[in-house]
């Protein structure tokens, strides 16, 4: 989820160097090296909040690792597969994930809270006996992500209420029966301006058109490739520092999902779970993180987009686990045949990549 959010090339991190790159990223960003930037968003920018304290989860509701302790899990070195019972966990999870993300899209009106919003998921999540699984995850204060207008991930619901004109991403997920299911899209507030439904369209498409490209054996690079020359078409541009990810029985874990062009190796394997979910904004791409070490913006106020989904990579080409009626794309794709990518390698699973930036 959310925004996941790890990445980079090379092989598993230690843990020192993991907590000290998520560190880096989470506290600073990667762009204030300028002390200048042109603002080039029309709307009043967002400030830090009032936060209201943690919800509770029943002693019922079984927890992941973190659920208690909120620390940050290690990266998990190997992509995750399953088997026959897993497939149907991982379902599960995945279809709750979008059952659970478009109620929250029927609450997003003008005057609403992103607060009120997390109420009602975390409510709806523990009533069907799971877990939302950002809260405490690295002590995250709350059950669901909510990226408004320049908030590119990692957004903390807040007492913030919803303007017309705002686009809005919520991002979901569940663990449900030892498995996490993924998901985000974008959603308007009232009348939303020409640019920045173009904005989210783009988003969405890209996400679409990666999405079809997938199957066994295709190479992860040609994911961002895609997503890249689609922006590049409009003239958009893709966040580098957030990336998809495994997902599973693990929140996060290899491989790293990369949304820009890049050499990064590996193939997709059948049976395999990660997500894909590009960051796509109006203007510059460098951004900035807030002193509670989760809210990613713009460093100039462009507006974000980000659509997710969790995939099951099959013989045959990919299922989306967290499909939506309208979303735009098949639920299961066909691979397209590719030569020499058509057979579905008997490598042994890549490793990890070490990652650049914590989270969802």
């Amino acid at each position: 989820m959310g925004t996941g959010a790890l990445s980079g090339p090379g092989v598993a991190p230690s843990r020192p160097l993991f907590t000290k790159v998520v560190s880096m990223a989470k506290g600073f960003g990667f762009g204030n090296i300028l002390k200048q930037t042109k603002m080039i968003n029309k709307k009043t920018l967002l400030v830090p909040r009032k936060i209201a304290p943690k919800l509770p989860v029943p002693g019922t509701v079984r927890k992941p690792p973190y659920g208690d302790s909120g620390e940050f899990p290690p990266w998990s070195s190997a992509i995750q597969v399953h088997d026959k019972k897993g497939i149907e966990k991982m379902r599960t999870s995945g279809k709750l994930a979008s059952q659970v993300l478009e109620f929250a899209g029927t609450l997003v009106k003008a005057g609403t809270t992103t607060n009120d919003i997390d109420i009602a998921v975390h409510k709806m999540i523990i009533d069907a006996g799971a877990y939302p699984s950002p809260l405490n995850y690295g002590g995250f204060p709350k059950s669901v992500c909510t990226s408004v207008n320049e908030c590119v991930c990692h957004g903390i619901p807040d007492d913030r209420p919803l303007e017309d004109g705002d686009i809005v991403n919520i991002d979901v997920t569940v663990f449900l029966d030892g498995h996490h299911g993924d998901t985000s899209r974008m959603f308007h507030v009232g009348a939303v301006d020409e640019d920045a439904k173009k904005l989210c369209e783009v988003t969405r498409e890209a996400l679409n058109a990666a999405i079809k490209i997938c199957g066994p054996g295709v190479p992860y690079k040609r994911i961002g490739a895609t997503i890249h020359d689609l922006a590049d078409k409009y003239k958009l541009g893709v966040i580098k520092e957030y990336v998809g990810h495994g997902v599973g029985r693990s929140f996060h874990s290899a491989p790293t999902i990369t949304h820009f062009r890049n050499n990064d190796p590996g193939v997709m394997q059948p049976w395999q779970t990660f997500t894909i979910e590009p960051m796509i904004v109006q203007g510059q791409i460098r951004c900035k993180t807030w002193k509670d070490k989760w809210t990613v913006v713009t460093e100039d106020g462009g507006l974000c987009a980000q659509y997710e989904h969790t995939l099951l990579i099959t013989p045959d080409g990919v299922e989306v686990l967290t499909a939506y009626e309208g979303m735009g794309v098949p639920v299961v794709n066909a691979k397209p045949k590719m030569g020499d990518e058509a057979a579905a390698p008997k490598a042994a699973a890549p490793k990890a990549a070490a990652p650049k930036s914590g989270g969802f």
